[in-house]
């Protein structure tokens, strides 16, 4: 991969690493918790904790996602960035450009994705 294409993913990245902290900052910020009194009734409070619930899920995603830029940005650092983790070809710049965080080639990821259905 080209240096300036790095450079490039490299700026992507981080960019989506700040929106992801920032969300989080936020979340973690804001005032969440049940208070029993706030609600007049037993479907408000289920309907308050299945968003609570669904919020959490969604952090755990994105911190999941900040790891595996963390991962990239490191790949970036060590000049490696873009190659496949299964077979060491280089990833197609089309994969890479739809998803900066891609571990493995087209052609392995599809193997893998068999490999689980297969398995399940």
């Amino acid at each position: 991969m080209k240096k300036r294409d790095m450079e490039k993913f490299k700026k992507l990245l981080e960019g989506q690493r700040d929106e992801l902290l920032q969300n989080a900052r936020k979340t973690l910020g804001g005032d969440i918790h049940l208070d029993p009194d706030d609600f007049p009734d037993e479907i408000d409070t289920a309907s308050s904790e299945m968003n609570l619930a669904f919020q959490g899920r969604l952090r755990e995603r994105e911190r999941g996602l900040i790891s595996k830029i963390n991962q990239a940005l490191q790949k970036i650092s060590d000049g490696v960035y873009g190659e496949c983790e299964s077979c060491g070809e280089q990833i197609s710049l089309k994969r890479i450009q739809a998803r900066p965080v891609a571990e493995l080639c087209i052609d392995c990821k599809s193997e893998q994705e068999q490999f689980e259905r297969r398995n399940a």
